[in-house]
């Protein structure tokens, strides 16, 4: 698989999802936020997915999708979604198979021991299922705002 690349389409790929099977022709049609965090039920996750989550009826307003992905289980994602209240999909990369994709593994400081995770970052792909727009290593607060805007933006 080749990583993504801003002005260029999403290659395809296919992973498990809450809602079923996800590809990247799930991608076309509507703009695409596809956020990726390091693991359901950890404060910072638990935020930003709150945080899109009450932020999704802007978010539709503007023609845009949110798709949450992690290496969680499915059955994780399926007891995160029902603690959060999420209304949206979140995808069950355990292959790490769209991490690789877009870049996001990362060796990461963790209690001071160096760990590979996933470094929390946001996509933005339009209705074509081209990448236009990403955030890396990005801090919650504030970030599902700064998404927002651009999605308007966008729109």
């Amino acid at each position: 698989m080749t990583a993504v690349q801003i002005g260029a389409p999403i290659p395809d790929f296919s992973v498990p999802s809450t809602q079923g099977e996800f590809s990247a022709a799930d991608l076309k049609g509507k703009m695409t936020v596809l956020y990726f965090y390091p693991k359901d039920n950890t404060p910072g996750c638990t935020t930003e997915s709150q945080n899109f989550r009450d932020a999704l009826p802007e978010f539709q307003a503007a023609g845009a999708q949110i798709i949450g992905v992690s290496r969680d289980s499915l059955g994780s994602h399926e007891r995160f979604i029902d603690k959060q209240a999420l209304t949206f999909p979140l995808l069950a990369d355990t292959e790490e198979r769209l991490c690789e994709l877009f870049g996001v593994m990362k060796m990461k400081n963790m209690y001071g021991k160096q760990v590979r995770g996933i470094e929390r970052s946001t996509f933005l792909i339009d209705a074509q299922g081209v990448l236009i727009q990403e955030w890396r290593g990005i801090k919650v607060p504030g970030h599902v705002q700064a998404v927002l805007q651009a999605v308007q933006q966008a729109a």
